[in-house]
């Protein structure tokens, strides 16, 4: 059963959705983490159930990450989403350390594809269904500008500015 949550938080409140999970912290693996006027961004749909208390332990780490004092989420995320490449291009931003960026072509080379896949890579990115929690805000164009943000470029440089503060 699909549940759903929402939370109040610096870039707007914020919609998690998520399945139950006998392995997740809290019982809950996070299927998506949007935003208002997100392109892309998931709507509640008939037959969710509104369940504050099955995202507790996400929500307490978002408030944590927000406040400053979490620099990693610990966060099972639902299986499955994606296609293979997508899952691919959405490990290797799982892996931009806090405080850190990197650019499209970096990954693209991390990742071993060619100069063509950039605009594969920017897609894939752009379709990462979880804001947030893997950090696609840490991926910036080659001339350090703030490029690509499903949620929108304010809001990248928000979540930026918080992480180097």
């Amino acid at each position: 059963m699909t549940v759903y949550t929402t939370i109040d938080s610096p870039l707007g409140e914020l919609l998690l959705v998520g399945e139950a999970s006998a392995t997740a912290k809290g019982g809950t693996a996070l299927a998506s983490l949007s935003m208002p006027d997100q392109k892309g961004g998931a709507v509640v749909r008939d037959g969710w159930l509104r369940d504050d208390e099955a995202f507790q332990a996400i929500a307490d780490q978002l408030r944590a990450y927000f406040a400053g004092s979490l620099t990693h989420f610990d966060i099972e995320y639902v299986a499955g989403a994606g296609t293979d490449f997508q899952r691919k291009v959405w490990s290797a931003v799982d892996a931009v350390p806090y405080g850190t960026t990197t650019t499209y072509g970096r990954l693209a080379e991390q990742l071993g594809l060619s100069r063509a896949a950039v605009r594969a890579l920017g897609t894939a990115i752009g379709r990462n269904p979880l804001l947030v929690v893997r950090p696609c805000h840490r991926v910036i164009g080659a001339d350090g500008s703030l490029t690509g943000y499903a949620a929108g470029l304010e809001r990248k440089k928000h979540l930026l500015d918080l992480e180097t503060a």
